[in-house]
């Protein structure tokens, strides 16, 4: 891999993406911004120095492939990825390299881990989907928790968000994912995700300081649930959220796609069971849009440095070594725990 590989941002001017496009930089790597209006990708240009700009439309396959020339890999950030993904993932089979998403929806992660695997092989490339906040870095967590454990019998995880001000993006994903859902929720049990239509349990969960004890809404399913399954034995998931942020979701104070970092603070708690042994991991940061560039960017590099390329639909937990990967997130603004 060069020094300064030159990775293309699909959706680069979103919130996610601008933040993943300043990681890029500030890696001394060289993204090309990419996405389908052509006027804002030429405003963000503007601010980074005018770097290269690629307009390209899901409905136009050839805008992709010219999107993608000269990349050793893409990155998709641009939702809703229901819309956005199949389109980027194929044209990065037709360019074989490597392709990345910072998808939260559960369905979109799900098609991607049933359809592509062969495609992904044959071409030689990997394909990871939800390489975010919602679905890596709790695969991460789960994976390094684990250890040595060939299985566990059961993942609890508690997302503790003291506010969640979610994007329009965020918003205009959760409709869609929704209206394919036909408003019945996903819970993953017996190895397996399932539709219900009852409405989730509320119950009491004790984070780790600063949150403490916090109401939370149960069988909370995010991506965690297509991507730990995917190449961890897992016979249970349960998942948790805070309820004060849940109610944001459903509010109009709205981020806006500035990539600035906001003072949302997090908590992710994991903790795995095999018997009556467990293993915890946390993870305490700040802005869960902002911590999802170096997840993602990190992710890449490790794909283009691997000595033994990987290939086929692979998670970000099964990219070695997970307790290492979390290790180099490390910064101010990020901690991680494991016991």
């Amino acid at each position: 891999m060069t020094s300064n590989p030159t990775v293309t941002v699909f959706g680069a001017y979103g919130h996610t993406g601008r933040f993943v496009v300043a990681e890029l930089l500030r890696r001394g790597w060289t993204p090309v911004l990419s996405g389908r209006d052509a006027a804002k990708l030429a405003v963000l240009a503007a601010d980074h120095h005018d770097l290269e700009i690629r307009p390209a439309s899901i409905d136009d396959p050839a805008s992709l492939d010219r999107a993608l020339v000269g990349a050793a890999a893409v990155i998709n950030a641009a939702g809703p990825f229901a819309a956005t993904a199949t389109p980027v993932i194929d044209a990065a089979l037709r360019a074989g390299i490597p392709y990345l998403d910072v998808a939260a929806e559960v369905e979109v992660a799900l098609s991607t881990v049933d359809q592509y695997p062969k495609a992904a092989r044959e071409a030689g490339i990997a394909i990871v989907p939800a390489a975010a906040f919602y679905g890596g870095l709790v695969d991460l967590l789960a994976t390094a928790a684990m250890g040595d454990w060939p299985a566990a019998d059961e993942v609890s995880i508690a997302y503790a968000l003291d506010s969640w001000r979610p994007t329009h993006g965020t918003v205009a994903t959760g409709y869609v994912s929704d209206a394919r859902r036909d408003s019945k929720r996903l819970v993953f049990s017996k190895g397996r995700l399932e539709l219900r239509s009852d409405d989730p349990a509320t119950t009491e969960w004790t984070f780790p300081e600063p949150f403490g004890t916090q109401r939370v809404q149960a069988d909370f399913t995010t991506a965690d649930s297509v991507t730990l399954p995917h190449h961890l034995k897992v016979s249970e998931i349960s998942s948790h959220m805070t309820i004060a942020p849940l109610e944001d979701l459903t509010g109009t104070q709205l981020t806006e796609p500035t990539g600035v970092r906001s003072d949302q603070q997090f908590l992710v708690e994991v903790v795995v069971r095999s018997g009556d042994e467990q293993r915890r991991a946390v993870a305490r940061g700040q802005d869960i849009y902002a911590v999802t560039a170096p997840i993602v960017v990190e992710a890449t590099r490790r794909l283009l440095e691997s000595p033994v390329p990987l290939a086929g639909v692979v998670t970000v937990g099964a990219i070695p070594d997970a307790a290492d990967f979390l290790r180099s997130l490390s910064s101010e603004h990020f901690t991680v725990e494991l016991s």
